[in-house]
């Protein structure tokens, strides 16, 4: 493996200056497990952290970003508006006590979670740009938005949409979506990006894993990356968080990505009622 020293942030990649990888926070439920993991994270290199209102951890994520000895305008902090919240008065509203709770000024990103419930492609959006204008949100993002609703956001934000974050993974290699995103100049954020453990079990990522004496994580990452999608893989423990690191030090290929490309096998993890390919 190789050494976590040998990524400083400065070194990592990044995405528009969207450094990866980053630390995703969905379910990290147990307030001093999320704190030690951000703050573990933050030490060792991440420089992106992400959380979301929905997953009552955002205070939990700021005192993580507080005990950490990196300066806060070197972190890139997102997190998302929840679907009960997209009317644009609760989209305002609710950022500011997202805010709040994460103890910034504000954040890097902030993504409309779902196009769902109370989203209203018009009003939700508008009150998106509001809020950048503001200076409450430096980017705005959407996130399991699929093709034709990346295209309208694009077409109706004032403001660049800046990132769909969308589950991705070698078992859902969302190939058209990705290139809708590449075509309205939308970067792209994996979430689940290790198939919420899925990929331990596909015989493809352990050859390649074995090849470069590195784990399927790693592997999974590195093709991630490999196709310019920044992931948050979830990780609590500082094992977890370490190995997913690393994965910065294995470079795949091209017959390893091609192995994988060729993956024709979908799991898609992340599957609710409201979703919009529903």
């Amino acid at each position: 493996m190789t050494d976590q020293q040998s990524f400083g942030h400065d070194d990592a990649p990044s995405a528009n200056g969207m450094p990866m990888p980053g630390l995703g926070t969905w379910e990290n439920t147990d307030p001093e497990a999320c704190r030690n993991a951000v703050a573990t994270a933050l030490e060792m290199g991440y420089r992106h952290v992400d959380t979301a209102q929905i997953y009552g951890n955002e205070a939990e994520v700021g005192d993580g970003i507080a005990r950490a000895d990196v300066d806060r305008e070197d972190i890139f902090l997102a997190s998302k508006v929840w679907i009960d919240n997209l009317a644009p008065e609760d989209v305002r509203a609710t950022t500011e006590e997202s805010l709040d709770r994460l103890g910034v000024d504000a954040v890097d990103l902030m993504y409309v979670h779902w196009p769902a419930r109370e989203y209203d492609a018009e009003e939700t959006l508008a009150a998106f740009n509001d809020l950048y204008d503001d200076g409450l949100i430096d980017r705005i993002g959407i996130s399991n938005f699929e093709p034709r609703q990346v295209a309208e956001a694009v077409e109706i934000s004032d403001a660049p949409v800046f990132a769909n974050q969308v589950e991705l993974h070698p078992l859902l290699q969302q190939e058209e979506l990705r290139e809708a995103c590449a075509e309205h100049d939308v970067e792209v954020v994996a979430y689940s990006p290790l198939a919420r453990g899925g990929v331990f079990d596909v015989p493809e990522l352990t050859e390649i894993a074995e090849k470069h004496d590195a784990s399927e994580a790693q592997v999974s990452l590195a093709w991630l990356r490999e196709k310019g999608v920044t992931a948050i893989p979830k990780a609590t423990g500082e094992a977890h968080i370490r190995d997913n690191w690393e994965s910065l030090g294995v470079t795949l290929d091209d017959e390893d990505v091609a192995t994988i490309d060729a993956i024709d096998r979908e799991d898609r993890r992340v599957d609710p009622g409201f979703a919009p390919w529903n």
